[in-house]
């Protein structure tokens, strides 16, 4: 057991590292060296880090959606109120910036808790609804707070993100990144607590998980707390990488966007959640030259899903990554017995 915990241990690190290290050094390659044949020059690697913080907030939903069982159609609100405030916290209060992405997901996790405690009694459409009053009210409040918020011109956010041209994706690629895979981590570590299964019994059987003397409201409430924070997350680390900010974060559209990823993905699959939140913001700028006719390749892969897969891509699982080295073994023992019958032919013909 204990070689099983080391040897999967090391599997998942090898493969977070290659995950964070491998692109930021094909990005610093392009950045420096522009007619280098290999590289991420640095419009691709705005498009796969934007996917990252996609990615983020499709695990935001899948939170709430998918691992805790409620319908929820306002986290763009939390991205929002990240965002803003983590400008807030940097210009203004002149916080570090890395402190302040905390502290803005904090400030997310509060309102969660704020919303969640009266609203998280109801149930079904009655809390889509309401939380999707939540957005809406963060967005209006955004347009007319001019004074802090820039109104409907939004507000600028210059950090070394955008303004270093050597360096500037590479850090942001590595920060966001980073950030994933620790959100990743926290987030499987959590879902294998006590905590996590109680959270999934409550989405499974609400009456079944009340009988067993699980408190549904509270375990709700913590789901709903973490799936802000992870949301607050999100939008802290999207500022200063687009370097630019307006209320239409917090708007409806943007809220489905996230969802869509999920739904895609796969209800409650983490590993799901991501890979449709990149492969999904990748496909729309390479549909870039159909300009607005790609929006609607969304739709249609929605329905070609609802119709051919319904439960997405990988359902409620997850990838596994514990198995490449089998899948490695597998093909050196096929490799051994195709040279081996080859041989054994040539011996024959001899």
């Amino acid at each position: 057991m204990k070689n099983k915990f080391v040897r999967n241990t090391i599997i998942l690190s090898a493969i977070a590292l290659a995950c964070i290290i491998l692109p930021a050094v094909l990005i610093t390659i392009k950045s420096f060296f522009f007619d280098f044949p290999i590289g991420i020059d640095a419009y691709w690697a705005q498009v796969i880090t934007l996917a990252g913080v996609n990615a983020i907030m499709a695990l935001s939903v899948n939170v709430v959606c998918g691992i805790t069982g409620q319908l929820s159609l306002g986290q763009a609100g939390f991205q929002a109120i990240g965002a803003y405030a983590v400008i807030l916290l940097t210009t203004k209060a002149g916080i570090p910036l890395p402190i302040s992405i905390l502290l803005s997901g904090l400030i997310a996790a509060v309102f969660g808790f704020l919303i969640g405690f009266p609203t998280l009694k109801l149930e079904g459409d009655y809390l889509a609804i309401v939380t999707l009053a939540f957005g809406e009210i963060i967005r209006i409040v955004l347009l007319n707070q001019k004074s802090w918020s820039g109104g409907p011109n939004g507000i600028q956010f210059g950090t070394v993100f955008t303004e270093s041209l050597d360096w500037g994706a590479t850090i942001s690629y590595v920060t966001v990144i980073g950030c994933l895979v620790l959100i990743v981590v926290a987030l499987q570590n959590f879902l294998r607590s006590t905590y996590g299964r109680a959270i999934m019994a409550v989405r499974e059987d609400e009456i079944a998980a009340n009988s067993s003397g699980i408190s549904v409201f509270r375990y709700k409430m913590i789901g709903f707390v973490i799936a802000s924070f992870i949301g607050g997350i999100g939008g802290a680390l999207y500022a200063p990488l687009i370097g630019f900010v307006k209320p239409d974060l917090a708007s409806f559209n943007n809220s489905v966007n996230h969802l869509i990823y999920v739904v895609l993905g796969g209800m409650g699959s983490v590993t799901g959640a991501i890979l449709s939140a990149f492969v999904l913001t990748i496909l729309q700028e390479l549909l870039r030259f159909l300009r607005d006719y790609r929006l609607l390749i969304y739709p249609l892969i929605l329905i070609c899903m609802m119709l051919f897969r319904p439960q997405g891509l990988l359902g409620n699982n997850e990838l596994s990554f514990f198995k490449i080295p089998d899948y490695f073994k597998a093909i050196g023992r096929w490799c051994k017995n195709l040279f081996s019958k080859k041989e054994n032919s040539k011996k024959e013909e001899v």
